[in-house]
């Protein structure tokens, strides 16, 4: 034996079952399989004739069942058993509609919604920064009307000394 009890199989020949034996142990397995079901099928046969023993003769067959099987079952241990699904999950009118979202498509989501809002506050008014805007504006507003009123007057005094101007020359 090697060292740490293990054997390294890379690099070993494979080793394959000869197609003569495979036939013969199954060919065994059949005669086996054959001898169990004609004697069930003899006590089945009895036991339809006597009453109430049909559980008897059940609990015998797994008791006539070999312990040691020359065939050894291994499973994938890879294998997933598939998981039993809840009634309420397996009922399709009663799933929710609702796929699930993934961390960044929900923030995304999420996102978009916070700026729909502030978008919607800010319209109104009620944000910080809209105050501050419409305050703004008004002190705006207010300095264009006053350089309208300005100009305004300037036309006016503007036309009142041409028009003395022009009326004095004249006369």
């Amino acid at each position: 034996m090697t060292r740490g009890g293990k054997v390294n199989l890379k690099g070993r020949r494979k080793q394959f079952t000869n197609p003569e034996e495979l036939e013969a142990e199954r060919k065994r397995e059949e005669r086996k399989n054959w001898r169990k079901k004609d004697s069930s099928d003899e006590e089945e046969e009895e036991s339809g004739s006597e009453s109430g023993s049909g559980s008897e003769s059940s609990s015998d067959d797994e008791e006539e069942k070999p312990k040691n099987k020359s065939v050894v079952d291994v499973e994938n241990p890879n294998r997933v058993p598939p998981k039993m699904k809840k009634a309420s999950a397996a009922a399709p009118g009663k799933q929710e509609e609702k796929p699930q979202l993934t961390r960044k498509e929900r923030e995304e989501i999420e996102k978009q919604k916070a700026r729909e809002r502030y978008q919607k506050l800010h319209a109104e008014g009620k944000t910080d920064e809209a105050r501050a805007d419409l305050a703004r504006l008004a002190i705006i507003k207010q300095q264009r009307e006053e350089a309208a009123k300005k100009r305004d007057e300037e036309k006016k005094g503007k036309f009142i000394t041409f028009f003395n101007f022009a009326f004095f020359t004249f006369v």
